[in-house]
């Protein structure tokens, strides 16, 4: 399996490729389109994440070591979004996550192309996700 950082520069390169922010866009509802169908059951109350102006609903099971995630959002640009975060930090130990060096997000100038509600989603979909990586590391090591 490949390292965070290479799967980050997958992404990089992936997004290298257009020049036209509306491509790039393009390619986050593809991103955001492929994520797996979240079950009816996680998308409760407890799942959303705070601080998202849209639905953002995040599930996290851990298994064998790891955390894996599944998300859906009722907006399309967000759901690509959580599926590049997916893409990052699913199946990976809570170090992993919580000392990940999120650098993509800077390098495929994310965050300058999303407006300010977009930007403060993201960091609280990132926030939650560090945190349930501090709580399982906390419950299993």
């Amino acid at each position: 399996m490949a390292t965070i950082n290479e799967v980050q520069d997958e992404i990089i390169e992936e997004f290298s490729m257009f020049d036209d922010w509306m491509d790039r866009y393009s390619l986050l509802i593809e991103l955001g389109n492929s994520l797996e169908k979240l079950d009816g059951k996680h998308k409760v109350e407890s799942n959303l994440i705070e601080g998202c102006q849209s639905r953002v609903w995040l599930q996290a099971d851990y298994a064998d070591g790891k955390i894996v995630f599944k998300a859906e959002s009722d907006a399309v640009i967000v759901k690509g979004i959580i599926a590049l975060l997916i893409k990052v930090l699913s199946n990976r130990t809570p170090d992993e996550i919580i000392n990940a060096d999120l650098y993509f997000i800077e390098r495929v100038g994310l965050r300058d192309h999303l407006s300010p509600t977009r930007s403060n989603g993201l960091i609280s979909m990132i926030k939650e996700i560090r945190f349930y990586a501090m709580a399982y590391k906390a419950k299993y090591q």
